[in-house]
Order: C-alpha cells, then structure tokens, then sequence
C-alpha cells in the first residue's frame, strides 16, 4: 500500500523556536513507518513545497488538461494513496491554515474510502490536541475518516532533533510503539477499505453527486 504523509506547517520563522518543528515530528513519524512497515511505501507531501497563487482556486475548478502541474501531480499522488497520515500544529485551538489551504484545493472523490491519521504536536504541553478535535471533522467531511487513536507530541523541540532522532533520556521504541497504535490502526484499515474498493467501486455504489451539492439534500 501507499501512505502520504502530509507535514502541514510552513512556518519557517520564530518565535516558538526551534522554527519548522514539524519537520522533526514528521521524520520520526516516516522513520517508524519505514521500520515497522516496511512493505509499504511511503512519502512525504511538504506543504512548503506547493507556494500556491494568493488567489485560491482549486484542482478541480480547472478545465482539464489545464490546471498547473504541481496540482495535477498532487493529485495523482493523492489519489493513487491509500491511507494519509496529517502532520498539523495548533494555531488558535485550530489546525495549520496551511495544511488546510493545501487540502481544500483538491475535491474530497480523491480522498474518499481511505482512512487518515491525525498527528499534532505543540511546544507546549498540550500536544495539539485541540487542532486535532477540529481535524477530526475536516477530515470526516474530505471522505478520508481518521482512525479513533490519534498521536500528539507535546514539549516536541524536547523530544526529537532536527532529525526526528529522540534525545537523549527518551527512549525512541517507547515514542514509536506510541505512535504505532494509531499507524496500526491505519494500515489495518486502509488494507480492508483497499479490498472493498477492489470489490465494489465505491463511487458507483454510494453514487457521488456530479453536477451540484444539492445532490445529496433531502427531498
């Protein structure tokens, strides 16, 4: 199977020092993904790497065969994955403007019938846990439902180096078989939601609205 792992902060400037954080949280995530799972590929999707136009206009507002490459780059790889794995900060009891930025430009069919995993962190002691609230009903709402267990790193600058590498005194099969509740959970059941997509076309089945939302209102 295919997992993206999305790091959901651009923010490269202090304070809270150290600056871009998340990338050390993201790459002990990817370092117990690759380790524990190593049957399964892997990649990161940085959104600091997709510099969008100040006017936002998504994927799939683009004629075809029109929208700029990195879209439909995005979009393949996100519709080719299996399960996604979100990287956020809290920014105000919320998740990372900038990972929700990046999401909203693509149609929630590519996401549809894969499960997600939510991953917070924080400089403080709190771990992110309220972005994570908030995340869990975006996600739901994009179609790829996040699995119950999710991760949250509190104190994180304390824990990982600018590797993702644990410092000294923690104990990084300790953090990862933390993290491996939640992971397990998603590889569980982005394997049964990849059986069932085989099985029956899901967007056949639950026939996807094409022309307007008010597909689905009541009658």
């Amino acid at each position: 199977m295919k997992f993206l792992v999305f790091l959901g902060t651009v923010r490269d400037s202090t304070p809270p020092k150290p600056a871009r954080l998340g990338v050390r949280v993201t790459e002990a995530i990817i370092a117990c993904l690759k380790s524990r799972y190593e049957e399964h590929e892997i990649e990161l999707v940085d959104a600091l790497d997709y510099p969008f136009d100040t006017v936002f206009k998504p994927h799939f507002a683009y004629p075809k065969s029109k929208a700029p490459t990195e879209l439909n780059d995005l979009a393949a790889k996100i519709e080719g994955a299996d399960g996604y794995i979100m990287v956020s900060p809290e920014y105000n009891h919320s998740m990372s403007p900038a990972l929700a930025n990046l999401l909203n430009h693509f149609g929630s069919s590519l996401f549809s019938y894969k499960p997600s995993a939510i991953v917070t962190y924080s400089a403080g002691q709190w771990g992110g846990m309220r972005a994570a609230i908030g995340m869990r009903a975006y996600l739901s709402e994009l179609g790829c439902l996040p699995v119950s267990a999710m991760i949250h790193v509190p104190k994180a600058q304390e824990v990982f180096d600018d590797n993702g590498i644990v410092h000294d005194g923690e104990d990084q099969n300790s953090w990862f078989n933390y993290f491996g509740r939640t992971l397990n959970q998603l590889v569980w059941w982005s394997q049964a939601a990849q059986i069932q997509r085989a099985e029956l076309d899901p967007h056949k089945f639950v026939r996807d609205f094409k022309s307007s939302p008010s597909e689905r209102n009541a009658p």
